[in-house]
């Protein structure tokens, strides 16, 4: 076994996983796994920077986590930069910071190659022989993979929760304008998909990230959020249709009440809900399967 980190920092979210992998059988010990949102993406779909308050929340994420990787001693580190880093004017800024606490330069790695992380991430563990279609939706992208033992498609696209919130939320809770406004790009966002990943061939939908995790969380009732009850659970088309129906109705207030709710996904979780109700709408499927284990799990195993 190699005892390894793996950091994943995204538009809304840093997480990191340490943990000992067999670089043959890709079995995966978890050793410490945890995520702090610092809205790294927070305007940058407006200004096309990284904001200075976002760089330093970001950067001390870094430090807290260099701690962890040092105490339990992993002998290598991979950290990937997903969509607000490959966006971003000033991300030399965000490279030379991280260099400096964690001695390691971010990958900033391609929509690709984050697709190709998240599917191997979400079905190491999954054996059934019928494809899967692997959506990841994240702060400001929306990755789909189609495959089975192997990746045979995938797209990225700009939509992800942060990006649609900023692009278009306004009111408390979301006029119906704005809704219709984010419905309007995820659907574009998906006929794009679909030019090159064919979406509704899949027999099974794997939903990865925060956004639905928090709606599986709401689905089952959780009092707190549970992550061994919510991985590999199953909530039904119904079930997501009713809590977005809920979501869109309610207030920020209300929402940051719910139990399972993460104080930094209260504003931007309407918008990543629907994007997994678009997503279940267009392919048909009538339930998603939920996987806590993702691009960041992905990432442990390239580094084995």
């Amino acid at each position: 076994m190699t005892r390894v980190a793996g950091i994943d920092c995204g538009t809304n979210s840093i997480r990191l996983l340490v943990a000992d992998v067999h670089p043959e059988t890709g079995e995966l010990i978890e050793l410490d796994r945890r995520m702090t949102i610092v809205r790294l993406g927070q305007g940058v779909d407006k200004t096309g920077r990284l904001a200075p308050e976002a760089l330093e929340r970001t950067f001390a994420a870094c430090r807290e986590y260099a701690a962890v990787i040092k105490e339990l001693g992993a002998e290598k580190l991979r950290f990937v930069a997903t969509s607000a880093s490959r966006d971003a004017e000033n991300r030399d800024d965000f490279v030379s910071g991280v260099l400096d606490i964690l001695g390691v330069e971010p990958e900033v790695i391609s929509g690709d190659q984050e697709a190709e992380f998240s599917f191997t991430g979400a079905t190491a563990e999954l054996h059934g022989t019928e494809k899967y279609l692997v959506v990841d939706i994240g702060g400001g992208s929306t990755e789909f993979v189609v495959g089975n033992k192997h990746v045979e498609a995938a797209r990225s696209v700009d939509i992800g929760c942060v990006r649609l919130t900023e692009r278009h939320v306004r009111s408390d809770p979301p006029a119906a304008d704005e809704i219709a406004a984010i419905r309007a790009d995820i659907r574009a966002a998906l006929d794009l998909a679909e030019r090159t990943v064919p979406i509704r061939e899949a027999e099974t939908l794997v939903g990865l990230a925060g956004s639905v995790t928090t709606v599986a969380a709401i689905a089952l009732g959780l009092p707190e959020y549970r992550s061994e009850e919510i991985h590999h659970s199953r909530i039904s088309y119904e079930k997501v249709e009713e809590i977005v129906t809920s979501l869109l109705g309610s207030t920020h207030a209300e929402r940051a009440a719910i139990p399972v709710m993460h104080p930094g996904r209260v504003d931007v979780i309407v918008s990543g809900a629907l994007v997994l109700l678009e997503i279940m709408e267009r392919t048909g499927a009538r339930e998603v399967v939920v996987s806590e284990h993702d691009i960041l799990d992905g990432i442990a195993l390239s580094v084995a």
